[in-house]
């Protein structure tokens, strides 16, 4: 006969102990979360020192998804430009940008 109370359950010194394991884990990764500065949400999903997370909002960009959305920048940042009526000339000359060999012509034409 088992000299318990409940052999059905964990006895105080197992419950204790794995209390103890679990303060102890928590506030190894607290302490690493101040030092190198990675959020407490980007532990969660994977985040170390050095490596972003595998999930959520901060997880880095595939080089595709990199390239669309520098791609929808430009395009935006052009509309905006276009509204403002700042076109790029692109048969104008550059205006300020005169030589000798620019000077002489001039001359002849006039």
């Amino acid at each position: 006969m088992v000299s318990r109370k409940n052999p059905n359950q964990p006895s105080k010194n197992r419950l204790a102990s794995r209390a103890g394991k679990v303060r102890k884990e928590s506030a190894r990764r607290e302490a690493t979360v101040g030092l190198d500065k990675v959020a407490k949400a980007d532990t969660r999903h994977g985040a170390r020192p050095g490596l972003m997370p595998t999930s959520g909002p901060r997880k880095p960009l595939s080089g595709k998804k990199a390239k669309k959305v520098q791609q929808r920048l430009a395009l935006a940042l052009k509309r905006k430009q276009e509204a403002e009526g700042e076109v790029e000339m692109k048969d104008a000359p550059a205006a300020g940008k005169t030589t000798a060999k620019d000077a002489v012509v001039q001359m002849e034409i006039s």
